[in-house]
């Protein structure tokens, strides 16, 4: 009798709240594979939250595999650190830095953080510490949201992994209806130089990322571990003698981390801590994230037309956050929509790669203000 008691263990010890999570994580991987939404990330969430939500699994148990991987990976910080390392040495500085001008909409598109921030903690359902994770979903950057959640809220890391990431897949549904509402035809068909007939020299590539992160680190110390690997990584591209690095880290490394990281963030979604009340409200000011961060860079594009000659293109603003290279593409083709042959592609990603640093810089001073 007790040797069946144990082989049915499973379905007696099922509840209608493993039943929710089971199809949470089918949905992901349907999502991934059907819709192709950041399918790299939601396809291994979708297994780790099947995984974790298979009663007595023994994948999420002390000494189980999953367990060992948060542990290794994602208590310590490890896996979004490797993350930018590769993310860095994707990334191309050049466009931003032929206009600088564009950082600031690296800074003002982070608006939503602290609108996020302020209306988690009025719920009066989270700690302060835990309205501040919640509002880094406003930074449009998966580590970065991982990376604030292991420190402050590490009971509601799941939900805001998911929300973090499933916002980013679904830019080109969230921002065209925000930018065209604050924006008008004639705003939209503005034409911006592609690069500005400027060559950015090899010794400034080279600076850049040991100067951001100098500068970062004064003003924020605790932004080290991210910007630090962020412009570690473009340092592999730009030096030019550590090509295979580079390849690897673009590669082999992001392409490793996203998969461990992807499934152990997954295993965080069991059933006890997720189907709640906290996890549609984070959800829903996750959303409201995204549309203050993309409201906060069109609104800093328009008042800095009235004092440009060279006037911007309202709808670049909206790349001030740090999902690259998504939004970017998403104005070229709402500009593309609006005129066939207006290109704002560059402007756009200059503004998309400055949301990298702003997003890290903003979460960084937050923790600083905590810690």
């Amino acid at each position: 009798m007790e040797a069946f008691q144990s082989l049915i263990a499973g379905f007696t010890n099922f509840t209608w709240k493993h039943g929710i999570m089971l199809a949470i994580g089918v949905l992901l991987i349907y999502l991934a594979i059907k819709k192709g939404y950041e399918p790299v990330l939601l396809l291994p969430m979708g297994v780790g939250c099947i995984l974790a939500n298979i009663p007595l699994s023994s994948s999420v148990t002390e000494g189980g595999w999953l367990n060992v991987l948060y542990n290794a990976g994602i208590a310590n910080e490890l896996f979004p650190v490797l993350i930018f390392i590769g993310i860095g040495a994707m990334i191309d500085f050049s466009p931003l830095l032929k206009r600088p001008v564009m950082l600031l909409f690296g800074a003002a598109a982070q608006m939503g953080i602290f609108v996020a921030m302020l209306l988690a903690n009025a719920t009066g359902m989270f700690t302060l510490r835990e309205s501040v994770a919640i509002g880094i979903i406003g930074a449009a950057d998966g580590p970065t949201s991982i990376y604030v959640a292991g420190l402050f809220a590490q009971k509601y890391l799941g939900p805001i992994t998911v929300a973090a990431y499933s916002y980013m897949a679904l830019v080109p549904i969230i921002q065209p209806p925000v930018i065209k509402l604050l924006t008008s035809r004639q705003e939209r068909l503005i034409r911006m130089d592609a690069d500005y007939d400027l060559t950015v020299k090899k010794s400034i590539k080279i600076t850049f990322p040991i100067m951001v992160i100098i500068v970062a680190g004064f003003i924020a110390p605790s932004s080290t571990p991210l910007i630090g690997s962020l412009m570690f990584g473009n340092l592999l591209r730009e030096s030019l003698v550590v090509n295979s690095l580079s390849e690897a880290a673009q590669k082999e490394l992001a392409n490793i981390v996203t998969l461990l990281m992807g499934v152990t963030i997954g295993s965080t979604m069991v059933a006890e801590r997720f189907v709640a009340l906290e996890t549609i409200l984070i959800l829903f000011i996750g959303l409201l994230a995204f549309v203050f961060d993309t409201v906060g860079g069109v609104l800093l594009a328009k008042v800095l037309n009235i004092f440009l000659k060279e006037k911007l293109n309202p709808m670049i603003g909206a790349c001030g956050i740090s999902a690259f290279p998504m939004s970017a593409r998403v104005i070229q083709k709402m500009a593309v929509k609006e005129d066939p042959t207006n290109f704002i592609l560059m402007p756009a990603i200059s503004a998309n790669v400055s949301g990298q640093i702003g997003s890290i810089i903003a979460g960084s001073v937050l923790i600083a203000m905590l810690m």
